[in-house]
């Protein structure tokens, strides 16, 4: 809308001259067009490597300016980047980094390829998607068929919520990686799950672990699962994923997969 459009270009003639400064980069409901009248404008600041340096190293990462801002109740939310930054994102950054990318509108540029950058970033290879879903169904297996199983059996409350909540988490994740749709953040989930491809009873399966998790329901959730996309995927398979991607993430520098 024209007031996001007059706040950025206030903010963009306000960075453009600073020392360090390479892009602005509009991220977020007004880059995507499903911004409201009082939106904030989300952009990444993308500065030089000292700059960068500096910036963080005094625990400067995010900030908020209202510099320009002339409608009520809104702000331009900044986050910091640099050229490093991007390529790391591209190269390995979570589901929530990557998705921030998407429909992003480079505003101003000095550097060279941005764009290209940035669709690294939003984009990954069909083979990534394929070993997501394996690793997210071994995550449904075993916190469906194995942890909740226990927290049943123990009556422990705890246990239960925990060991439901993270099968329905990766049960989504799995169905959201078959159609290739990243997650930004848990707030998106229920949304997601509704929107993408899942076979007749999954979505149903699914709201009932969230609401009432349990052995049965559990039970039913993975059995419309591994149907779907589970062939040839094994328990001792499962299990060695399961193992790999969430006790094993500190020795392989990565982290845990509900984190991807």
């Amino acid at each position: 809308m024209e007031q996001q459009e007059r706040a950025l270009s206030a903010y963009v003639e306000s960075v453009r001259g600073e020392p360090g400064a390479l892009a602005v980069v509009l991220v977020g409901s007004v880059a995507q067009g499903r911004e409201r009248d009082d939106s904030d404008v989300d952009v990444y600041f993308v500065v030089d490597e000292e700059r960068f340096a500096a910036e963080t190293a005094a625990g400067r990462f995010a900030w908020i300016e209202r510099q320009g801002v002339d409608y009520p109740g809104s702000y331009i939310d900044i986050k910091l980047a640099s050229p490093s930054y991007l390529e790391a994102a591209a190269e390995r950054a979570d589901d929530p980094t990557r998705a921030s990318f998407q429909d992003a509108r480079v505003v101003w540029s000095e550097l060279p390829g941005l764009e290209g950058l940035i669709e690294r970033i939003t984009s990954l290879p069909d083979d990534v998607w394929d070993e997501r879903v394996r690793s997210h169904l071994s995550q449904a297996r075993l916190y469906g068929g194995y942890f909740l199983r226990q927290a049943v059996e123990r009556d422990d409350q705890f246990l239960r919520a925990h060991a439901g909540a993270h099968l329905a988490l990766a049960a989504a994740r799995a169905a959201l990686a078959a159609a290739h749709v990243m997650l930004p953040g848990p707030k998106y989930v229920s949304k997601l799950v509704r929107s993408v491809p899942t076979p007749a009873g999954f979505v149903e399966a699914w709201e009932r672990v969230v609401a009432e998790p349990g052995i049965a329901s559990g039970r039913t959730l993975l059995d419309i699962l591994f149907s779907w996309l589970g062939a040839g995927l094994g328990q001792d398979e499962t299990l060695s994923i399961f193992i790999r991607d969430n006790e094993l993430a500190w020795l392989r520098g990565t982290v845990p997969a509900e984190y991807w």
